[in-house]
């Protein structure tokens, strides 16, 4: 049986070994039926246990839990809402990708792995208020059918089918933020044309990975 408890703390102790938050900011969720557990508000990461994560309803936000959720749960929620093929949100503030977004620069769709796993590149979503409304609706429209979106002046929010994959989603992003700045200062960047994302992308969805061997699906 799955433990979405212990997925986000073990998600949370990865971010911050990687240096993807720092401090208290950032937050994670993962989705269970009708409710997501996301981290609490302003709490260290180093000393989260699984009784202090709270458990809130997608449809109405009441919050079930010893402390208060996240500031950014609204965010999640309406992820969650708009995107039902999600199942778990990652917001870091890592260095690279928060500074395309202080720049308010989308990260381009310049290296395969990024087109891959978030679909192209990534945007950035206005500018609104760390926990309002405005910037969860913000966030949710500049997301749009990708897995990964820049947040005006604060971080990066990467979502997946899983806690692993939105992981991933966001240290690929970070990964690709890094190289695409460094490439700049040798020169103009080529990137990955719209045909070849949307070939790279139905690989990665429909056969990358271990699978069957050819000779064991037959």
């Amino acid at each position: 049986m799955r433990d979405c408890r212990a997925e986000i703390l073990q998600t949370v102790q990865s971010l911050c070994q990687e240096h993807l938050v720092l401090g208290t900011w950032g937050n994670v969720s993962t989705r269970e039926d009708d409710f997501f557990w996301i981290t609490p508000s302003g709490m260290p990461y180093d000393c989260l246990q699984a009784e202090d994560l709270i458990k809130v309803e997608l449809t109405t936000g009441k919050a079930y839990g010893p402390w208060k959720p996240s500031t950014e749960w609204r965010l999640h929620a309406a992820i969650y809402a708009g995107r039902p093929d999600c199942a778990a949100v990652v917001h870091t503030h890592s260095i690279y990708a928060t500074a395309f977004a202080v720049a308010n620069q989308p990260i381009p769709p310049v290296v395969e792995d990024l087109v891959q796993i978030v679909g192209g590149g990534v945007a950035v979503a206005a500018y609104a208020l760390p926990g309002s409304e405005a910037l969860a609706q913000r966030t949710l429209e500049a997301l749009g059918e990708k897995n990964a979106v820049l947040l005006a002046n604060h971080g990066l929010v990467g979502i997946g089918k899983s806690l692993n994959e939105a992981l991933t989603v966001c240290r690929i992003v970070e990964k690709a933020a890094q190289v695409t700045l460094h490439a700049k200062t040798l020169g103009p960047i080529r990137e990955i044309s719209q045909d070849e994302i949307e070939i790279m992308r139905e690989f990665y969805l429909t056969a990358y990975g271990p699978g069957l061997k050819r000779e064991e699906r037959q």
